[in-house]
């Protein structure tokens, strides 16, 4: 039996025999987000009419609706993982939004695939046109990461043949498409001069971006001012998301009072009702949260008198409706007249669906969350905790943090999940009055100032 192909086998081929220096994770990503530019804009530009293929992993690096019109494309990307988010993920470029936000219609012309573990998660990018053809890809352990780019006969060769191989083990069909697709270029003509242009090029990019005199003070601001990029893109995107489920949402009302039909039928569609409900409410937290990073002097909110109790009554039956579709227990627990706390109702409401929504998502059935509220001197403690079946009751659940991609969001690969980051959940949080701790020992604790009964 032949063994399995991955990409990461394909990048340890390529790298193989290969001497280069390494740099840390923020390096690398600056150089990941130069090359793309640099290959985009310099190269591919002037090739992509002919038509072509590219393949990506676990995101697609392309960003230019013309690209995806014009060429086919595998992307292998972690399941559940949504493509409208790419435009926020840490390997991917942020100086053209505003273009990105503008064409963000991109025609489908490509496949997703499901990435493995196996595969793992660094950047990968292949591109094969008539003339212009290279493989680039981010690799290393944490903060020793290089910067791989090949376009050598021999090199592309491997990479084709490897590509081919990987489809037709995880999709035939696919694989079939892939050889016709290149079939279909032709004979291939290999620059000998993208090489020694492109490196100058990468080399020029990435000295341009701190070309300030006071380096430090411009790499900060360049930072801020794509993080500010980053969450006004993502706060767009995130009402765009919002827009069509409310549609559905309406239109799934309206069915459900106009027409006659089976039992199995109205449960299905209350079904569906609830995942966008639960999608526009997470999207709606993270546009609160996106706002909130894009304003470079945030407003303070207006803080109001709110009973915490009568909002976990109003939210348990949602919560427990919620839960209960995954096979998770929820347990509350809170003591009688608690004194009322300063926040805003509204925002905190959606916030402490997200709370749950993070501290859930990826649970086996069988598992409970625990909700604590209890006073603590001046301020309401809310504590979060997760255990697991048939675990200690002190037992509190060690959850993987995964990994920020963004101002704003965290991503877990193996399970593909989005939420808010622990950083925008701070500031979010803030801005309501809340001031979070996050302990392995404790779970999630926030903590809220009590109103003045003065």
């Amino acid at each position: 039996m032949k063994s399995q192909i991955t990409i990461k086998k394909i990048q340890d081929l390529l790298i193989k025999g290969v001497q280069t220096i390494h740099v840390d994770d923020d390096t690398s990503r600056r150089m990941w987000w130069a090359s793309l530019e640099v290959i985009q804009k310099d190269f591919l530009s002037q090739n992509y009419q002919q038509g072509g293929i590219w393949v990506a992993s676990p995101l697609p690096a392309l960003n230019d609706k013309k690209f995806f019109n014009q060429l086919h494309g595998w992307l292998w990307s972690p399941e559940g993982f949504p493509y409208f988010q790419k435009d926020n993920a840490g390997f991917l470029p942020v100086n053209q939004a505003a273009k990105m936000k503008k064409d963000f219609d991109f025609i489908n012309n490509y496949r997703v695939l499901n990435l493995s573990q196996k595969d793992g998660y660094e950047p990968f990018l292949m591109i094969i046109t008539p003339n212009f053809q290279c493989v680039l890809t981010i690799a290393g352990e944490k903060d020793k990461k290089m910067l791989l780019m090949k376009c050598d006969e021999e090199s592309l060769k491997i990479s084709i043949e490897l590509m081919h191989a990987k489809l037709n083990q995880e999709n035939s069909q696919e694989g079939v498409k892939f050889r016709n697709a290149i079939n279909n270029l032709g004979n291939l003509n290999i620059d000998d001069q993208f090489e020694k242009n492109f490196w100058p090029s990468l080399s020029a990019k990435l000295a341009n971006l701190d070309s300030n005199h006071n380096i430090h003070n411009s790499a900060k601001n360049n930072k801020k001012n794509e993080q500010i990029t980053e969450a006004k893109l993502l706060s767009a995107i995130s009402h765009e998301v919002r827009t069509p489920l409310a549609t559905i949402r309406t239109l799934i009302s309206s069915t459900l009072k106009k027409y006659k039909m089976d039992e199995s039928m109205r449960n299905r569609l209350i079904q569906i009702d609830n995942e966008c409900n639960e999608q526009i409410d997470r999207f709606g937290l993270i546009f609160n949260a996106a706002e909130l990073v894009s304003n470079e002097v945030p407003t303070l909110n207006n803080l109001a008198k709110i009973n915490l109790t009568e909002i976990f009554k109003k939210l348990t039956p949602v919560w427990n409706k919620q839960l209960n579709r995954r096979g998770i227990s929820l347990k509350i627990v809170i003591p009688n007249h608690l004194p009322q706390i300063l926040s805003d109702s509204e925002k905190l409401e959606l916030m402490l669906r997200g709370l749950i929504d993070k501290n859930t998502r990826g649970l086996k059935e069988g598992s409970t969350l625990i909700l604590e509220l209890r006073p603590a001197g001046q301020k309401l403690k809310l504590q979060l905790k997760v255990q697991k079946l048939d675990s200690n009751p002190k037992e509190i659940f060690k959850r993987e943090n995964g990994s920020d991609i963004g101002p704003v969001l965290n991503w877990n690969p193996q399970t593909g999940s989005l939420q808010l980051s622990q950083n925008a959940t701070q500031k979010l949080l803030a801005s309501l009055g809340g001031h979070v701790t996050h302990r392995r020992d404790t779970g999630l604790t926030v903590f809220f100032p009590i109103s003045d009964s003065k």
